[in-house]
């Protein structure tokens, strides 16, 4: 197999299988990385709520959210990637993170924390 930036050139059927099937399998790889990283940064929404109770912050934070979506947007451009599918992204990592906080606040009020 030969490759350059842009390029993958073969020499046989078999290496062609092969690369495929070892892709195949770094992707399934990531793909349970990336849920436990969503599910760490989910569980983060606990502290996060109780904190901003405490402080007497609402659960939206619309600043906050300003600032990850532009070092989102950043490392994006950085990394060559669509920028409006990374937001996207992002947005609906915030939904499940405000939708967890609301979840926790509504078991703290009917005595389950």
């Amino acid at each position: 197999m030969k490759s350059n930036d842009d390029n993958i050139s073969f020499e046989n059927e078999e290496e062609a299988k092969i690369l495929l099937e070892e892709s195949r399998m770094r992707i399934d790889e990531i793909d349970n990385e990336l849920c436990d990283l969503i599910s760490e940064r989910t569980s983060l929404a606990k502290g996060i709520v109780f904190s901003k109770q405490y402080l007497g912050m609402p659960i939206y934070d619309e600043n906050r959210e300003k600032i990850v979506h532009e070092k989102i947007e950043r490392l994006a451009r950085e990394k060559d990637l669509d920028v409006d599918i990374i937001d996207q992204i992002v947005n609906m990592l915030t939904i499940l993170s405000k939708n967890e906080q609301k979840e926790i606040l509504r078991r703290n009020d009917d005595g389950q924390y």
